[in-house]
């Protein structure tokens, strides 16, 4: 956990007014696994904190927004509750609660621009396949569409800029890539990243009583499987698309 100053602009830490009814706590103005960590314990704190008044916290790739509810706090108390929380940040634990682990075809019909991909990082398709699958990555955001997660970081090969055009559409489960980050895909959507693989796991589960499936700094790795397996996955709508998860703490 990097450490956190605690006045309101140092750097690029920074405690900002948003809107009428909002704080954002800004760690970096560039996405990095330290400010990226930093955003997420600092989340954590917040709602264990259950600061009188706050009606939301949300998380982003570097920042924070605390919501809060004008007839029961004010922002300047609120601010100097978050600043006290910060100070108390330094030695927070940023390591991953659960660890993911999801079956991804890698196979020609599941991964149209895997080939592509590829050739932009600098590697061969199964030099990519091998880099994607070893790798732990976290989910340093939720967003677009309900329960999607980016993850990241991968190396810094992978910095491949997005396509020009949209693909039309690629389907729910579909794992795409860009800018040193993975998505899997929440609904059939058309997209500017490109697609690599093919899961079946479901992110958004609106009939469950917990509909994101992954939360902000889990860890996830993509486990490599055919296309025969990627099938009976999706034709068994109770595997979860054959992923697991472990707590770790």
């Amino acid at each position: 956990m990097p450490e956190i100053a605690t006045n309101d602009s140092t750097g690029d830490l920074a405690i900002c007014p948003l809107g009428i009814d909002g704080v954002l706590v800004r760690f970096s103005r560039a996405l990095s696994p330290q400010a990226n960590d930093a955003a997420h314990a600092f989340c954590d704190a917040v709602i264990n904190a259950r600061l009188s008044g706050v009606t939301e916290v949300a998380p982003s790739l570097t920042s924070v927004r605390v919501a809060f509810d004008p007839a029961k706090t004010d922002r300047d108390s609120l601010t100097r509750a978050l600043r006290d929380l910060l100070a108390q940040l330094r030695d927070a634990d940023a390591s991953p609660r659960r660890l993911w682990r999801i079956p991804v075809a890698f196979g020609p019909a599941h991964a149209p621009q895997l080939a592509e991909a590829a050739e932009l990082a600098g590697l061969t398709p199964d030099q990519a396949v091998a880099q994607i699958t070893a790798q732990q990555l976290r989910v340093l955001a939720i967003g677009f569409a309900p329960g999607q997660p980016y993850l990241g970081m991968m190396a810094p090969h992978w910095d491949i800029p997005r396509q020009s055009e949209l693909t039309p559409k690629v389907p729910r489960g579909a794992l795409v890539t860009a800018v040193r980050q993975l998505i899997i895909f929440a609904a059939d959507t058309p997209t500017g990243w490109r697609q690599i693989g093919q899961s079946a796991f479901a992110v958004w589960r609106p009939d469950s009583d917990r509909p994101f499936a992954l939360d902000p700094g889990d860890a996830v790795q993509c486990v490599a499987v055919s296309d025969d397996t990627l099938r009976d996955l999706q034709a068994n709508p109770d595997s979860n698309g054959g992923a697991t998860c472990k707590v770790l703490r």
